[in-house]
């Protein structure tokens, strides 16, 4: 397989990943402050975010074990951490979410550390 292609599956994981995640936080965006726990779960179960997310987490689990079976463990663990880096870049966009420095600092760490991997 070529190199072009490992990067498409390693997209493809993180885009499922990202978008599973964002789905989730969708689904669970409760809109009525004073429903219940029970309520606000029969809430999320009839979202179509909750049933999209599942759907975009078994599409990651096949593209990571793909991915997996090309490259070594260690390089394919630490290259699959570029998600976190995504996700918290799409809820600062999406949800407002503040990307406070410790975090900014461990995103920067992520992506050096891709990036020596990347290299190496």
């Amino acid at each position: 397989m070529t190199t072009f292609q490992i990067a498409g599956i390693w997209a493809l994981n993180i885009l499922l990943d990202t978008s599973g995640h964002f789905a989730f936080k969708l689904a669970a965006i409760e809109p009525d402050a004073q429903a219940s726990n029970l309520e606000h779960w029969k809430h999320m179960l009839a979202r179509p975010w909750l049933w999209l997310g599942a759907f975009c987490f078994v599409g990651e689990f096949v593209a990571w074990l793909a991915f997996l079976s090309l490259v070594p463990l260690a390089q394919g663990v630490l290259l699959g951490m570029v998600s976190i880096v995504v996700m918290m870049i799409c809820g600062r966009i999406a949800f407002r979410e503040r990307l406070t420095r410790p975090r900014i600092i461990g995103m920067l760490l992520i992506i050096a550390g891709v990036a020596v991997v990347g290299v190496g």
